[in-house]
Order: C-alpha cells, then sequence, then structure tokens
C-alpha cells in the first residue's frame, strides 16, 4: 500500500477509484449496487467533488480488494495539501511587515481574510511602500 500510496498521496481518491474502475472494467454503477451507495455519490466522488467516509472506504476497499484503510488515508493526504495550500495564502509574507504597525494586537493571530478592511486601511494610513506592496499582493493574489 505505501508505495503506491507514496506515488499517488495528495490526489483525490475518487481520481484514484475512476481509474481502478476502468482498469478493472467495473461500472460506477456496479460498484454504487455493491457497496450500497447511490450512484450520484460514486460518479461525485470519481469527479473530485464528495470525499470518501469511513463506511464507503472500507466498502470500497473490500469490494475491490484493496488493503483496508487506504482509500480514507488517501483522503486524509488529499485534505492535508488542501490545508497546506490554503495555509499558504492564508496570511501575507510578515517579514515584510513591521510588528509595531499592528502595536495593539499580536500579528501572528490576525484573521487577514476576516480584517481585511481593517489591514488596508491600518496600512495605506501607516504603512511604508513595502507594506503596502505586500498588502496589495497578499489581497491580489486570494481573489
Amino acid at each position: 500500500m505505501f508505495t503506491t500510496l507514496n506515488l499517488i498521496k495528495g490526489i483525490h481518491p475518487g481520481f484514484f477509484l475512476e481509474n481502478e474502475l476502468k482498469k478493472r472494467k467495473i461500472s460506477k454503477k456496479s460498484l454504487a449496487e455493491h457497496v450500497g451507495e447511490h450512484l450520484q455519490t460514486i460518479v461525485s466522488i470519481t469527479k473530485g467533488r464528495r470525499k470518501f467516509t469511513p463506511l464507503l472506504s472500507l466498502n470500497t476497499e473490500k469490494f475491490l480488494k484493496l488493503e483496508e484503510g487506504f482509500l480514507l488515508t488517501l483522503q486524509a493526504f488529499y485534505e492535508l495539501k488542501i490545508a497546506k495550500e490554503l495555509n499558504q495564502f492564508s496570511k501575507p509574507n510578515l517579514t515584510k511587515i513591521r510588528k509595531i504597525l499592528f502595536w495593539d494586537t499580536d500579528i501572528s493571530e490576525i484573521n487577514w481574510i476576516k480584517e481585511k478592511e481593517s489591514v488596508i486601511k491600518r496600512v495605506t494610513e501607516r504603512g511604508n511602500q513595502t507594506e503596502k506592496e505586500e498588502i496589495n499582493r497578499f489581497y491580489a493574489s486570494i481573489h
């Protein structure tokens, strides 16, 4: 399992499932019937729009004779990848912003998305050119 997992971790498990079904010439309808799930759910998973639940993962793994926990592990790695990508964009480059600019709060605790208007106002009024450029870059990158 872990050799295969290392090759594909970070992809949505539905994409793996889609490939596996094609390789084995198993229809999504057949899988849905065997695991007791709606066809629409299987289709949504194979398109990456839904995630595997523990029960569906177990039933699918049993039907496809995959190692128990493989699909759920793949799901977890996919969610970690998404979380890392979101976290990467959740705050500006703080090395370019002086802490003194936010003297009344802990700069590491600012919710940069929720407090967007206040941050922009403060940096516009009190920030230097580097800080203004960083805030502009940050907010432009998340929209």
